[in-house]
């Protein structure tokens, strides 16, 4: 299997260091992430892109997260499901409603329920969105901007989830409390 490095402001290939320098400075450290992505620097700017860029729309950081764990956890990334649960609880989501997003199941708030099941339905049916999935998104008080925001979710989060199981991306200490297991990985251990 092919080896990917993990850098470090210092080692990244040029293009990538100033980004990394920043990134650092606003984690106070550099995330296994980003230090993976830093060997293609293109591929670091375009992460680093939309994540910033996702951060900027009209849904609230909580909104954010369910749509970051939602897609990490139908590709079974369990650096980003480890990950994003700790910044979910940041952002004020409760205990029951992360451990839904973790396993795909029902989020006990209505609302948050239909963005879960819009979120789902664009990565499981490739933007194939059936009408009755888009009447409930909308009817639960979320705007066609909104639906078009999330695109910007899904593909940061294609990025990095990707990226994660190319590289093998280690978890980050911060995320030891949160370690998450793929279902098909759970399924190939109990076997």
């Amino acid at each position: 299997m092919a080896s990917f490095p993990t850098h470090t402001p210092d080692t990244a290939p040029e293009a990538a260091r100033a980004t990394l320098a920043g990134i650092k400075a606003g984690w106070g450290f550099v995330p296994n992430l980003h230090a993976k992505l830093a060997e293609a620097p293109v591929a670091l700017d375009a992460y680093n892109g939309l994540f910033d860029a996702f951060g900027k729309t009209s849904l609230t950081p909580a909104e954010q997260q369910v749509a970051y764990l939602t897609v990490s956890a139908i590709h079974e990334c369990e650096y980003c499901v480890s990950g994003h649960s700790v910044l979910a609880a940041g952002a004020g989501l409760d205990a029951a409603t992360i451990e839904a997003l973790r396993e795909g199941t029902t989020l006990p708030d209505a609302k948050l329920e239909a963005l879960r099941a819009y979120v789902a339905a664009m990565v499981n049916l490739r933007g194939r969105v059936p009408p009755g999935v888009l009447e409930t998104f909308l009817a639960a008080g979320y705007a066609s901007r909104q639906a078009l925001e999330l695109l910007v979710a899904i593909a940061a989060k294609t990025i990095s989830n990707y990226a994660n199981h190319l590289t093998g991306t280690p978890l980050d200490a911060f995320m030891a409390k949160t370690a998450w297991v793929a279902p098909s990985r759970r399924r190939k251990a109990a076997a």
